[in-house]
């Protein structure tokens, strides 16, 4: 899935490509995509023109002429790409906007599980699935004393409640194992048992990381593209996702993998031991 700076990447492209385009047309060829009635969707956004693509947490915001915004979450492997409305159909794409310059712009998803919804802009806080989430890595609301607060009342382990996006947004499988080796924390840790100074490390590890894969355009392992159909750079980066069964470049032991809180966990069991 992908995750905060992969998301920022395709904002980024986006906007290089889309904005000061005016819709003409919208053709929904799956309308599970929608959340709503697709053909209202497609209505409202006749002669609407892209004024800006914001981004939060792992939500695409496209900003639209008459207070509109569409709200889009890639989910797992959800991408736009710059196309023509006379190319052929891709079976995987789904959503097509077509613009009154005579290009379009689709909505590829192999697994369907992507969504998009059409608010009034200002709204997506309360009817959106953004309302679950807690403040964004990098952000002014997430700081150090919000961090420490928030991890005090959460039983569970702390890989579980960064992947939960109630305490910080932004965060997937990838960006989790890497922050938690950065700052030498056991994934299967309580979050609650975290002391101030561990707080501290993972705090300050989150941003990092977060930082510089988003300086990297994000990283592909599998399938991630943006909106250029350009692949990331921070795979180049990663020292424990995807690495189990190497060294651990700070120790030089063997990296373990497990399942935590449902996923595929890379730790190191010497620096990241239990506690």
């Amino acid at each position: 899935m992908p995750e905060m700076p992969e998301v920022e990447t395709v904002r980024k492209t986006l906007s290089e490509i889309v904005l000061g385009k005016i819709i003409k047309e919208v053709k929904v060829w799956y309308p599970n995509i929608i959340i709503g009635d697709s053909e209202s969707f497609s209505d409202q956004l006749k002669e609407k023109q892209i004024i800006k693509v914001d981004r939060y947490a792992k939500f695409l915001l496209f900003r639209l002429s008459s207070n509109l915004t569409i709200v889009s979450h890639l989910r797992m492997e959800g991408k736009y790409r710059l196309a023509s409305p006379q190319d052929a159909k891709d079976k995987h794409d789904h959503v097509e906007f077509i613009f009154t310059d005579g290009t379009s712009l689709r909505y590829n998803d192999v697994r369907k599980f992507g969504r998009m919804q059409l608010v009034k802009t200002g709204t997506e806080k309360e009817r959106t699935g953004i309302k679950k989430l807690g403040p964004e890595a990098l952000s002014d609301d997430f700081t150090l004393s919000y961090f420490k607060q928030a991890l005090k009342n959460k039983k569970k382990n702390i890989k579980a409640t960064l992947l939960d996006q109630d305490v910080v947004s932004g965060l997937g499988n990838i960006y989790v194992d890497e922050t938690l080796w950065l700052s030498e924390i056991y994934p299967e840790r309580p979050a609650n048992s975290l002391t101030d100074n561990e707080i501290k490390k993972l705090y300050l590890a989150i941003n990092q990381i977060i930082s510089q894969a988003i300086k990297e355009r994000g990283t592909t392992v599998h399938t991630f593209l943006d909106a250029e159909g350009q692949t990331g750079g921070y795979q180049k980066h990663l020292k424990v996702y995807g690495r189990a069964g190497e060294k651990c470049f700070r120790c030089g032991n063997v990296l373990q993998k497990t399942r935590v809180a449902g996923r595929g966990t890379t730790f190191c069991p010497k620096c990241q031991e239990v506690k």
